[in-house]
C-alpha cells in the first residue's frame, strides 16, 4: 500500500472508499495484500473491506495488462456492430470482455460510452481512440501495441 495513505486519510471508517481508489489509481487495481493493509489500517475486518470493493464495479482485484482496450457499446456504437468489434478482439487477443491476457499486455473492457458517436464503432486503447473500425484495421491496431509492447 502506498507509504502516503497515512498522510492522506485519517483512520475514519468513512474514509475507506476514497483510500481504495486512492490505492487502485496507485497500483492499477487492489490485491489481496491492499485489502489487509487497509483493513488493518482502518481496523476494520477484512471481509468488510473486500464488500466494498466487490459492491462497486470500479474497483478491480486484478492487475490490469499494459495496454487497456475498451470497447464502446453506446447507442451508436451497439447500432454499428460493437458486438462484432468486441468479438473479433476476443478472437485475436484470446481474452473475453473483463480479463488480461497471460502475457499481461491486454485488458479487455466493455464500456457504455466513449463520447464519440460520429465515429461509430469506436474503441480506446489506453484512452486513445481508434472509430469507423473493421476488422483490418483493428488488426492494425493490435499488431502496433503488441509490436510497441515488444521494444
Amino acid at each position: 500500500m502506498p507509504q502516503n495513505l497515512l498522510t492522506i486519510f485519517d483512520k475514519d471508517r468513512s474514509n475507506l472508499i476514497k483510500a481504495i481508489q486512492h490505492v487502485q489509481k496507485e497500483e492499477g487495481f487492489i490485491s489481496n495484500d491492499q485489502i489487509i493493509n487497509l483493513a488493518d489500517y482502518f481496523e476494520i475486518p477484512l471481509v468488510d473491506v473486500e464488500g466494498v470493493i466487490t459492491f462497486y464495479t470500479q474497483f478491480k482485484r486484478t492487475k490490469p495488462g499494459k495496454f487497456i482496450v475498451h470497447v464502446c457499446d453506446g447507442t451508436a456504437c451497439h447500432i454499428k456492430g460493437s458486438e462484432r468489434i468486441a468479438n473479433w478482439i476476443s478472437e485475436i487477443l484470446g481474452i473475453a470482455d473483463g480479463e488480461t491476457d497471460a502475457k499481461g499486455l491486454f485488458s479487455l473492457e466493455t464500456v457504455a460510452c466513449l463520447g464519440c458517436c460520429s465515429l461509430a464503432p469506436v474503441i480506446a486503447v489506453n484512452g486513445k481512440v481508434y472509430g469507423n473500425l473493421d476488422r483490418k484495421q483493428l488488426r492494425k491496431i493490435l499488431h502496433t501495441y503488441q509490436q510497441e509492447a515488444k521494444k
